[in-house]
């Protein structure tokens, strides 16, 4: 069984301080950073990030319960949020004397929902009444860009800078902001389709269901849809849009969860991984195993579901007897939160991991040689997977002198180099082009 489970979490997790009744725990996905904010900052805020580079510890004083925690690109700036009215901001710029200071936002009886940093000096506030962008300096520079519309609800995605605004009574019409150097630009709004209808009209889509993750370089918004399990349903699906930088968001992928219940999504290595709660476990779908030339794909999982591989918590401490050095971490717990695209906290051990995939145990769970070969193909670190499945094809196993299998297999095998040959060809045209423009450059500098 154990060479069955196809997901696992990180052998070295990031530990903290586990969320209690004098310490909470906050988490920015921004900087990957989780912060263990004792006393309101009073007695200590610990800061722990993926490497040491961005871990850190300091004081603070305590002015309130901390709705609100994170620092800028660079923990150069620390905001914290306290109230529905302001945040407070504290320099941590090398060289430089702390400066505290702080500002309310600007839109009359707003109350502030959150924030986000979209770059180390830049700062967006989300209120209920639309969201406010500043250049955070002593006197809070005010940029020219603010939005007013009523909002529900957001999510900010930090790689590409996109902010999702959840508006109208319902809560289904999404208003994505792109930022990029001190811009923002308001992209064409779009709507979830919802399974029902509520009558009268109240918010029926909530944060919690969606989710913005790359996915072989696009972006998506990933929703999760809750049917009823009835004669007309299979279960919840996972639906994707494709949220392009310019042009409308469409809806291009179906995915099929054939139950209901709880559920959580990561994104790993370009697979979408959804957890299911009740029965603990998991399944992984990838969007590229697909029909060609389809407005909207339906998938099923790639693979049958199972567990996160079992993970031991080492015992530390006066505690710990040497018969026992660590005990089971229970699995999809209740405690657990998910981030994108591959992390995992559990406040409650005070552990974040990043969920893996293990590429080996899929080779004996998906039996479509062909199939297994794409799959295996677009995942990093797959070259002695896949060279195990070719010498169990041609030396030993059921595939052995299959020769239709073994073409096919081989067939996917060339195409993939052939396409690598054609992208080193070109980029050496290129090379050799730039090499002729820059001879010709010189010789015209020299007459």
């Amino acid at each position: 069984m154990g060479e069955e489970y196809y997901l696992e979490l990180t052998e070295n997790p990031v530990q903290f301080e586990n969320a209690s009744s004098v310490n909470n725990v906050f988490f920015d996905e921004a900087n990957k950073q989780v912060f263990a904010v004792r006393s309101g900052g009073a007695t200590g805020v610990v800061v722990k990030g993926p490497d040491d580079k961005s871990s850190v510890a300091f004081r603070m004083e305590d002015k309130g319960e901390v709705k609100c925690i994170k620092f800028s690109l660079g923990n150069k700036i620390l905001a914290v949020q306290r109230n529905l009215k302001s945040v407070d901001f504290i320099t941590f710029i090398p060289d430089f004397p702390h400066l505290e200071f702080s500002h309310e936002c600007k839109t009359k009886n707003a109350s502030v929902l959150g924030f986000c940093w979209t770059n180390w000096n830049e700062i967006v506030f989300v209120t209920d009444q639309g969201i406010e962008f500043y250049q955070v300096q002593a006197d809070l520079g005010y940029l020219p860009h603010h939005q007013s519309i009523n909002v529900n609800w957001y999510i900010y995605c930090p790689e590409p800078a996109v902010l999702l605004l959840s508006t109208t009574v319902q809560g289904n019409v999404l208003q994505p902001f792109a930022f990029k150097n001190g811009t923002m630009s308001k992209m064409p709004k779009f709507e979830i389709e919802l399974p029902m209808v509520p009558k009268p009209a109240k918010l029926n889509l909530s944060e919690r269901d969606i989710a913005v993750a790359t996915i072989y370089g696009q972006l998506y918004v990933v929703y999760l849809k809750h049917h009823s399990r009835t004669t007309n349903s299979s279960g919840a699906e996972v639906v994707l849009y494709h949220l392009p930088r310019e042009g409308s968001c469409k809806k291009t992928h179906v995915l099929k969860l054939n139950t209901t219940g709880k559920f959580a999504l990561n994104v790993v290595d370009n697979l979408v991984v959804v957890h299911h709660q009740s029965s603990q476990t998991s399944i992984i779908f990838d969007i590229k195993l697909k029909e060609p030339d389809c407005a909207v794909n339906v998938h099923q999982p790639v693979l049958p579901a199972r567990s996160i591989h079992p993970y031991k918590i080492p015992l530390t401490g006066p505690t710990a007897a040497a018969s026992q050095a660590s005990v089971p971490c229970e699995l999809y717990s209740s405690t657990w939160s998910v981030f994108q695209p591959d992390i995992i906290i559990s406040a409650s051990e005070g552990y974040l991991w990043y969920l893996q995939v293990k590429l080996q145990p899929t080779v004996n769970l998906l039996q479509d040689k062909g199939k297994l070969m794409e799959f295996l193909l677009r995942r990093r670190d797959c070259k002695m997977v896949i060279l195990s499945v070719c010498s169990q094809m041609l030396v030993g196993g059921d595939d052995k002198g299959n020769l239709p299998v073994v073409a096919t297999v081989f067939d996917k095998l060339n195409r993939v180099y052939k396409e690598y040959l054609e992208a080193e060809q070109a980029y050496s045209v290129v090379i050799h082009f730039q090499s002729v423009c820059f001879s010709f450059w010189l010789v015209c500098q020299l007459f």
